[in-house]
């Protein structure tokens, strides 16, 4: 196949990257623009660990094509924190030990960043509901939640 140029905004930049029309946004981000944060999991969009945010909503990148999404905004999990300042889900997590293995972290943040971006007091079961996309196996999710509670009254 032939690369085709595409330009997407990242992080808040403009990125202009040669990729394969095939490939997915996890692909490029991961491979053509080294944002290796987005983890690949599933690629069957069941796990949730590819989770980034296109303008503020939470999309699987395993499932979507850059072609598709045009000239949204695109946050990945490089883009929460502002320079060495750690967004204050990041620093909850980390509080909590809301990350075991940490695999699915960055989905979990940014699903979270979702929901609080939208909610800022949200109860437990919208928190669940929020992250119900988002597959962990080390933590039973109890810190997680936790770390989404601590983290909305520090938003």
């Amino acid at each position: 196949m032939t690369k085709e140029l595409l330009t997407l905004r990242v992080n808040g930049e403009a990125r202009t990257v040669a990729a394969e029309p095939h490939h997915t946004l996890l692909e490029v981000l991961r491979e053509e623009l080294g944002l290796t944060g987005t983890k690949h999991g599933c690629e069957l969009g069941e796990c949730g660990a590819c989770t980034v945010l296109v303008d503020g909503a939470p999309v699987l990148s395993c499932l979507t094509l850059p072609v598709a999404i045009g000239d949204a905004d695109v946050t990945t999990v490089e883009g929460l924190a502002r320079g060495a300042e750690l967004h204050p889900l990041q620093t909850a997590f980390a509080e909590e030990g809301a990350a075991q293995c940490g695999y699915c972290t960055p989905g979990m943040l940014m699903a979270a960043k979702a929901l609080l971006d939208e909610n800022g007091h949200p109860t437990r079961a919208e928190i669940a509901q929020a992250i119900s996309g988002n597959l962990c196996r080390c933590t039973g999710y109890t810190a997680i939640y936790e770390a989404v509670e601590k983290a909305a009254k520090s938003v």
